[in-house]
């Protein structure tokens, strides 16, 4: 099968994966692209213990192969799937479990944008944080692949979304999503923005893809009980905080991967947001075919990019 070599990052003849039990095999029509691609492809994050190293974390595309262990994903199935790699090929393995009917309405470009960004967002925000109607939630990164999607999912549970993102177009954008606040984090209150905007109430829950570099700003601007996820650590993974306030506060600091969890745990999550895949639309920046994967990846890195970069096979 044509795939990326994850030796070489160049397209390569593989051999096609077969199915193990309660898998099933997808020919692949379009593959999502994602920050841990960038970092696996730079060493920073291998694949977990018995994954595919081939890149690519989720995909949509047609079930050619479905043993009877597969339950609830028949031959000729359209779906979206989450993966723990392998996405950058012809053919992939899933667990069954961990598929989706791809969306009505939605091309294959569109659902492929969405399994990993909806189970990173319900894990966090929904799994994790405990959103509750009402809260009022930063979202750092609104503009990116997980964020977007992330805002729309706060919105729809009936969160005061707040959102930072890097210009007034993007902050256009994600109003439009459902974000009541978008506040540009070059600008030097911007901390002070979200405060302002947050109101008495303060801030229950953040998701965080900055690390160290935000730790203190996230810090002084959660509530009594709030909640600070961290999902990425794209402004270093070593920092400093002032305890006093985490234990006076009562604040939780919890960080989280999806890749690495064990798939009966993934299935329940994909089963969890089976309703909210539904309703939240994937924003797709550009797709490429999987020939151009150099270019996809320079795109996560370009400030105009606003959601998701697609691999198109077909």
């Amino acid at each position: 099968m044509r795939a990326i070599d994850p030796s070489t990052f160049a397209i390569s003849d593989l051999p096609t994966p077969k199915p193990k039990d309660g898998e099933v095999l997808i020919r692949v029509h379009a593959a999502g692209v994602n920050r841990a691609d960038l970092l696996q492809r730079a060493g920073h994050y291998p694949p977990p213990p018995g994954a595919s190293e081939i890149p690519g974390l989720e995909v949509a595309g047609t079930v050619v192969a479905a043993p009877h262990t597969a339950q609830g994903v028949s031959v000729g199935d359209e779906v979206i799937a989450l993966l723990a790699g392998g996405g950058y090929a012809e053919f992939v393995c899933a667990p069954a479990v961990q598929c989706l009917p791809l969306p009505s309405g939605l091309s294959p470009v569109e659902g492929a944008g969405l399994p990993e960004a909806l189970a990173t967002s319900w894990l966090n925000l929904v799994d994790l944080a405990d959103i509750a109607e009402g809260d009022t939630v930063v979202i750092h990164g609104g503009s990116g692949g997980v964020g977007s999607v992330a805002i729309q999912l706060a919105a729809r549970r009936g969160a005061r979304v707040l959102t930072t993102v890097g210009s007034a177009e993007k902050a256009a954008r994600c109003r439009a999503l459902g974000a009541e606040v978008a506040v540009d984090y070059h600008d030097e209150d911007a901390t002070e923005q979200l405060r302002q905007s947050a109101g008495e109430d303060g801030v229950a829950i953040i998701l965080d893809i900055l690390g160290a570099g935000a730790l203190d700003s996230n810090i002084d601007l959660l509530a009594r009980d709030g909640r600070l996820i961290m999902i990425g650590l794209q402004q270093g993974r070593t920092g400093s905080i002032n305890l006093g306030s985490v234990l006076t506060e009562r604040l939780q600091i919890i960080g989280s991967t999806l890749r690495a969890l064990p798939v009966a745990r993934k299935g329940e999550i994909v089963a969890a947001m089976r309703h909210a895949a539904r309703l939240i639309a994937p924003q797709i920046h550009a797709s490429l075919p999987l020939e151009e994967v150099d270019r996809a990846h320079q795109l996560m890195d370009d400030p105009a990019t606003f959601g998701k970069i697609i691999l198109t096979l077909d």
